[in-house]
């Protein structure tokens, strides 16, 4: 080859509420054995558990000023609303279980935590303690999976239907 070493990490954006690099990113990582350094791992803090779906959020809170990394918000809370009761049932922050998920995450290396404040900091941490069951992973994945985008939701709609015709007929 080049001489020149390969690359051996990605920094990526990577959340349960902003999985799109399992479409492509995350296959080829693997393939290529490049671990994968996750950044901004809260959304911006959008998985803290601070927000509310009316848009609020803590007085001075960068989410509030500066909204990045782009979320479909609608989807956030639909996770935040299973992060929650999750969270009181382990009695653990949202902040760890949304760490934790990412943790769980075959590919993902290392998780780089942007903590403002030292018990953010603290509590970051012991999310690598969490564990999950399997349930509660498929109940997670659940809510936070990908969309299907085309053409794969046409292809499964057509099989669907094909699949009832041929129920219909009685053909196996």
């Amino acid at each position: 080859y080049n001489h020149l070493s390969r690359f051996v990490s990605l920094q990526a954006y990577y959340t349960i509420a902003g999985r799109d690099l399992e479409r492509e990113l995350l296959p080829l990582l693997k393939d290529q054995k490049v671990g994968l350094m996750v950044w901004s791992p809260l959304a911006g803090g959008l998985l803290s558990g601070k927000y509310k779906r009316d848009g609020k959020g803590p007085e001075g809170a960068r989410r509030v000023a500066f909204d990045f990394p782009p979320v479909n918000r609608e989807r956030v809370f639909d996770i935040l609303d299973v992060l929650h009761p999750l969270a009181k049932d382990k009695g653990v922050s949202v902040a760890q279980l949304a760490l934790a998920w990412l943790l769980h995450q075959d590919g993902v290396t290392t998780v780089i935590i942007g903590a403002k404040k030292m018990e953010q900091l603290e509590d970051n941490l012991k999310a690598i303690d969490v564990t999950f069951t399997a349930a509660e992973l498929q109940q997670l994945d659940a809510v936070s999976q990908l969309p299907p985008e085309y053409p794969g939701w046409m292809y499964q709609m057509q099989g669907r239907d094909r699949k009832a015709q041929m129920e219909k007929w009685g053909v196996k």
